[in-house]
């Protein structure tokens, strides 16, 4: 028994390892985000499987059914559209649940947005962090915003190109000077990487693109701030809708100053 976590193409089909291919060849289920993109790749490479959707949507559900085939002894390799299971996409319920159950589990690496933009953009560097999804609401991201200046090395994140606009001039209202690399349809036909200070890259991207986005923050020193710089974020969190606890919470953690002085001063 032994369930394999598979790396898929982030763009380009051919982007795949040999291991990966034969895991998909002979495992006895192999569990897709969507069946007909997965089919796409396995008939690229003349491979038969036998394929069955496993998506965010059924996850709990597809977990209670496989966990038992795979305690039977069943060889079951699971994929998601691009890139790692388990990393922005679904799968990590039933790692956890094979691991529990005492099932053996194999992750075959690959393809990844993630380093593939971090190199791509030419802000590598030792340190970074990875953000997953950027949050949708104007309050949420100005805190991260917040958040990030007190963050000196390189940031990875998703967005959705249809958000990426509105993201991005917030992003250049906090720090415009922050450099910036926003990455679009990587490793596809239609490649193309925008680099630049944050307003610049914010001034370029005005309408909502095509394609994957990868977002892509340089490194970045920032001037520890005063009080005064804190009461200030405070305020600029209050008027994008935050509440006023949260806000002082937020920038007392990232600042040092003290909540309770920051929240009645913000009264």
């Amino acid at each position: 028994m032994s369930l394999s976590i598979c790396a898929t193409p982030i763009g380009n089909l051919d982007d795949v390892t040999l291991r990966v291919l034969r895991e998909l060849g002979e495992a006895d289920l192999v569990l897709c985000e969507d069946t007909r993109r997965t089919r796409i790749l396995l008939e690229r490479h003349e491979i038969k499987a036998r394929l069955k959707s496993y998506h965010e949507h059924n996850e709990a559900e597809r977990t209670a059914e496989v966990l038992p085939r795979l305690e039977a002894g069943e060889r079951v390799a699971l994929t998601s559209d691009a890139g790692l299971p388990g990393v922005s996409d679904p799968g990590a319920r039933l790692i956890s649940a094979a691991l529990e159950a005492g099932v053996a589990v194999t992750v075959l690496p690959g393809a990844s947005a993630v380093e593939t933009a971090l190199v791509a953009s030419g802000l590598a560097a030792q340190r970074y962090q990875f953000l997953g999804y950027l949050p949708r609401g104007e309050a949420a991201r100005a805190a991260l915003w917040a958040e990030l200046a007190r963050w000196p090395h390189a940031v990875v994140t998703f967005e959705s190109p249809r958000r990426l606009p509105a993201s991005l001039a917030s992003l250049a209202e906090s720090m415009p000077e922050r450099p910036v690399a926003v990455c679009r349809e990587l490793t596809k036909r239609f490649e193309e990487v925008i680099r630049g200070t944050a307003a610049e890259v914010a001034a370029r991207v005005a309408e909502p693109p095509k394609g994957e986005i990868t977002l892509v923050l340089g490194a970045f020193e920032a001037e520890a701030g005063s009080e005064e710089d804190a009461l200030a974020a405070v305020a600029e969190l209050l008027e994008a809708g935050a509440g006023r606890r949260q806000a002082a919470d937020v920038v007392a953690r990232l600042t040092g100053q003290s909540r309770n002085r920051l929240y009645q001063a913000s009264l």
